[in-house]
């Protein structure tokens, strides 16, 4: 019985980790969902994309915003939005391209906006997917602008 009174003492010192967490849990919990690691940050990176199909314009800012705002805290993810930033600059010029062939073919150009639009939803879930497993997915048909 000796021996537990030296075990009182200790709960005491346990006592005192509590105090020693607040300082693990303050890099990790420094913003929203801090809980969150780099592979998740990737997949919200990659499906925040898809918000345009909510509120139109959203889909392009939300990536480069989430992007900017936290690469620095996990700097794995610059390559993700840099990747994503390369598909969206090259979906706007696909974009732009199908409107100009849609003029000049009087309308037939605009059935170039069906694969742009089946491409635009499955490769940001493509990535998406990817980056949940820590590989970074090169989208097909991107023209790198930033390296």
């Amino acid at each position: 019985m000796n021996e537990n009174t030296p075990t009182d003492p200790a709960p005491s010192e346990d006592q005192s980790s509590p105090t020693a967490t607040p300082p693990t849990s303050a890099p990790t919990g420094a913003g929203p969902g801090g809980n969150m690691d780099t592979k998740q940050w990737a997949m919200l990176l990659h499906l925040s994309q898809l918000a345009g199909v909510v509120v139109p314009g959203l889909g392009l800012a939300a990536p480069i915003v989430i992007w900017q705002i936290k690469k620095e805290q996990f700097p794995e993810l610059d390559t993700h939005g840099k990747m994503v930033a390369n598909w969206i600059i090259s979906l706007l010029i696909y974009c732009v391209a199908a409107s100009i062939l849609s003029v000049v073919t009087c309308g037939f150009g605009a059935l170039l906006f069906i694969p742009i639009a089946v491409v635009a939803i499955v490769f940001p879930i493509l990535g998406g997917l990817k980056a949940r497993d820590g590989i970074l997915w090169k989208y097909p048909i991107t023209i790198n602008f930033l390296k």
